[in-house]
């Protein structure tokens, strides 16, 4: 069925059915299944065709339209909606172009409203830019004319059903075994570790799969602009999400809000999703404070440009000379953990730095792994992280949690 019949069949059920909230999805998928049916046009399709012939017009009225099959496969890990006939997929690492198309750009505006209504938040004209989710947890960012040149423009981020685990993680290469029983201790220990990496890093896949170390009697409140963590190892948890301004410009509650309300909960850890601004100095004020085991991410080039762009941030929300800054983000950060996306779109951890301190003024970062690269194979990037030999310096959280360390890298 090509795709102008197929407007017209469903222009005829929604003619001939009062789709209103009080229609059920029974109802309106029975109703669907006898149109197709009842028509001569289609008798030649077999059963599987018209199975999936009614699934797509349900999904065009109440599911997310042409892209509801692309939310359902969980080989499709993004999405990017250029405009209401350019729709591309990131599937197994690769980025094409699909046929397909909205039948018109409000009828992806349609879409649009209806994610961004389901999670409370609005998108206008006025405000043309927002962050919501689906409600499988998907990130999706929108952006609207006439910011968006031509036309509606959204982007979803999947995640898996299930969290990624670390065994994966290292069957997948992307962190050593080694690195990764550090890391379990250093989490236990309640060590603040930030995660940095560019776009696609893989950084939330990351931080859910060390959340998987926080023990289970703890407390830990997550904050994020979308819900997006996926902790499940902890009974006790509190997930904080921000809010947009309304129409009227109030009620706006903002990440750096949720960090200082959080310190009211009695958390034993916070999990701050990502910081990106003046919020920076808020997280590292409570890590400062006798909140330990802090979590959060960023984006960058390397641990060592995290540090410069953390700094920016702090400076973002505050008139503070660059040593106080440096000292802050030396006596709060234990750890660095740095990601990035190689040439053979493979995720894998490329740095864990320790925080030494700060020295004649500037924070010092003391190597721990490196990632070194022994060559390429079918164009799979050889190679794996490599311990620097430096030992660790600051084993004081190890000793205080009575997890035994020799004082050398695992």
């Amino acid at each position: 069925m090509n795709e102008e019949m197929f407007r017209l069949l469903r222009s005829d059920i929604r003619s001939g059915l009062d789709l209103t909230s009080a229609v059920g999805n029974r109802e309106l998928t029975a109703y669907i299944e006898q149109t197709v049916l009842a028509r001569d046009n289609l008798r030649h399709l077999t059963a599987q065709e018209k199975h999936t012939l009614v699934k797509k017009l349900f999904d065009s009225f109440r599911g997310l339209d042409v892209l509801q099959p692309l939310v359902d496969n969980p080989a499709v890990t993004e999405i990017m909606i250029n405009s209401h006939d350019e729709i591309f997929v990131e599937e197994n690492g690769l980025i094409r172009r699909l046929p397909l198309a909205f039948e018109s750009s409000s009828r992806l505006e349609d879409i649009i409203q209806s994610v961004v209504s389901g999670v409370n938040r609005v998108v206008n004209d006025s405000s043309p830019i927002v962050d919501a989710r689906l409600k499988d947890g998907s990130r999706v960012n929108i952006v609207l004319p006439p910011v968006a040149l031509k036309g509606p423009a959204m982007t979803i981020r999947k995640f898996p059903e299930t969290p990624m685990t670390m065994n994966e993680l290292i069957r997948r290469e992307a962190v050593s075994r080694e690195a990764a029983e550090l890391l379990q201790m250093l989490v236990a220990a309640k060590y603040n570790i930030f995660i940095s990496g560019g776009t696609g890093s893989g950084k939330t896949t990351f931080l859910n799969a060390l959340s998987q170390f926080i023990p289970p009697q703890e407390r830990v409140i997550t904050i994020e602009d979308s819900a997006e963590l996926q902790i499940v190892t902890v009974p006790n948890l509190v997930s904080l999400e921000t809010r947009n301004a309304n129409t009227e410009g109030r009620g706006e509650i903002s990440i750096r809000d949720l960090i200082r309300s959080s310190l009211r909960m009695r958390p034993n850890r916070i999990v701050v999703g990502e910081v990106r601004g003046a919020e920076c100095l808020d997280m590292l004020q409570a890590m400062n404070t006798g909140h330990d085991g802090c979590l959060s991410t960023g984006h960058s080039n390397s641990a060592r440009d995290m540090v410069s762009r953390l700094e920016t941030m702090v400076l973002s929300a505050a008139d503070l000379p660059v040593a106080v800054v440096r000292q802050q983000i030396g006596s709060a950060i234990d750890i660095f953990v740095h990601l990035a996306r190689l040439r053979d779109r493979s995720r894998r951890v490329t740095e864990i730095c320790e925080v030494a301190g700060v020295k004649e003024g500037e924070v010092v970062l003391n190597p721990l792994y490196e990632f070194r690269e022994t060559g390429e194979t079918d164009g799979h990037v050889q190679g794996g992280l490599i311990p620097s030999g430096n030992p660790m310096l600051h084993t004081g959280k190890l000793g205080m949690a009575g997890i035994h360390w020799k004082g050398e890298v695992i």
